[in-house]
């Protein structure tokens, strides 16, 4: 799970499901499964969070969008708005982000450029992992030797929001204006 949030191809939606399954032939303890994915997927969005602070100087960040901005698909003004609205709503934004695929890695870098203490990034993330990790290797438990299930459901919806996330991000680069 460490490995799932640090290279986000690795789908947890395929981990978690085959440690419940094997946990639900008495090769794991499901709970044990659960704190362990749960803590390997943690420590990856702690890892992003490292990412977003040494990034996160709010200038520094903000004179690398003046000039990278169509990449970044952020106007130095957008990063502004992005601040202030990651200082009133950071923490449900993380918690939800840890239940969301493909956001569920990058929403630590936020976190992290926001200069969220570690304590609030840890206990949103752990929260929102724990409920995550939980349904994935719960459903492959209960699911036992049709754990595939999950994947041939959980597969496409992660792969949708994957898509609609690259297709809003290419959108944003075509129709780029740096006033912004």
């Amino acid at each position: 799970m460490f490995a799932e949030n640090v290279f986000p191809p690795i789908p947890s939606e395929l981990i978690m499901p085959l440690a419940g399954f094997s946990a639900a032939r008495g090769e794991l303890d499901i709970v044990l499964a659960t704190l362990a994915g749960s803590a390997g997927s943690l420590l990856g969005a702690l890892f992003w969070y490292g990412i977003g602070r040494w990034l996160g100087e709010h200038e520094r960040l903000k004179r690398f969008a003046e000039g990278h901005g169509r990449w970044l698909t952020l106007t130095p003004k957008e990063i502004d708005r992005a601040r202030d609205w990651f200082e009133r709503h950071g923490g449900k934004a993380v918690f939800l982000g840890r239940l969301v695929p493909a956001v569920r890695t990058f929403i630590s870098v936020p976190a992290g450029v926001a200069r969220m203490s570690l304590a609030r990034v840890t206990l949103y993330s752990a929260l929102g992992t724990v409920i995550w990790t939980a349904l994935l290797s719960g459903a492959g438990f209960l699911l036992e030797d049709q754990y595939q299930r999950v994947a041939g459901w959980a597969n496409p919806v992660s792969n949708a929001v994957v898509a609609l996330l690259v297709i809003w991000y290419l959108y944003r680069v075509i129709t780029f204006r740096k006033g912004g």
